[in-house]
């Protein structure tokens, strides 16, 4: 995976209002932590973050602080809920040579046998690898793949260097008998809501209208005798 390269400032204001000054600059604030030091804040150009993120695991090149340069993983981010613009962001130091444990993708290619319905458990995995040659993510051909066929975590073909870090045996998909029409129907009418105990079915309650009007009402122009 290729090191993005992202300049960084100390920061050493903290708080509500030193953070909202810094995103107002179109800035990120983020703590820069791990291998036993004390934490770094810093502060850093936020397109080119939002840019960065956009990778699984990108490996972040930290460069203009003081020591040095820095390798880095973002371990936790937090966004806008709505506009989803980066707010802060932690991020692990990390070291050439060194292993670490990090979820990759698991993206599916292939389509299964046309009776059946694949069942994806996992969209992501755990796995351990050097911390500058961490894989993108892993890739399940289901091309024809049976009914009852399943992929388990011992089956999945990761790149070399790179381990489980998962129970061998967690299931990452299964293939399952696609529902026919017939069964489709009988849920969705099982599914449907009962008409409330007691209470009249709308056609019985509109049949019953004419009859009561009917019944007992004299015709305009009929008198006594």
């Amino acid at each position: 995976m290729p090191e993005v390269r992202i300049k960084a400032e100390p920061r050493t204001e903290f708080g509500k209002g030193p953070a909202r000054r810094i995103r107002n600059d179109g800035r990120v604030p983020a703590v820069l932590y791990g291998h036993h030091t004390e934490p770094k804040h810093l502060s850093l150009p936020g397109h080119e973050v939002l840019m960065a993120l956009r990778t699984p695991n990108v490996l972040i090149r930290l460069e203009g602080l003081p020591g040095g340069v820095q390798l880095a993983l973002p371990k936790a981010i937090q966004r806008d809920p709505i506009k989803g613009w980066v707010e802060h962001v932690d991020l692990l130091t990390v070291r050439r040579g060194e292993k670490v444990k990090v979820d990759i993708p698991v993206t599916i290619v292939g389509e299964v046998v046309p009776d059946g319905l694949l069942d994806q458990q996992l969209v992501q995995i755990a796995v351990e690898a050097e911390a500058t040659n961490i894989p993108q993510g892993v890739e399940v051909n289901v091309e024809g793949m049976e009914i009852g066929a399943a992929v388990h975590g011992r089956d999945l073909v990761l790149p070399a260097g790179v381990t489980l870090d998962d129970e061998p045996d967690v299931l990452v998909l299964h293939v399952l008998a696609a529902p026919t029409a017939a069964e489709i129907e009988a849920e969705i009418g099982e599914a449907a809501p009962a008409a409330p105990e007691g209470a009249p079915a709308a056609a019985e309650a509109a049949e019953a209208a004419p009859a009561a009007a009917e019944s007992g009402q004299p015709e305009s122009g009929e008198g006594s005798g």
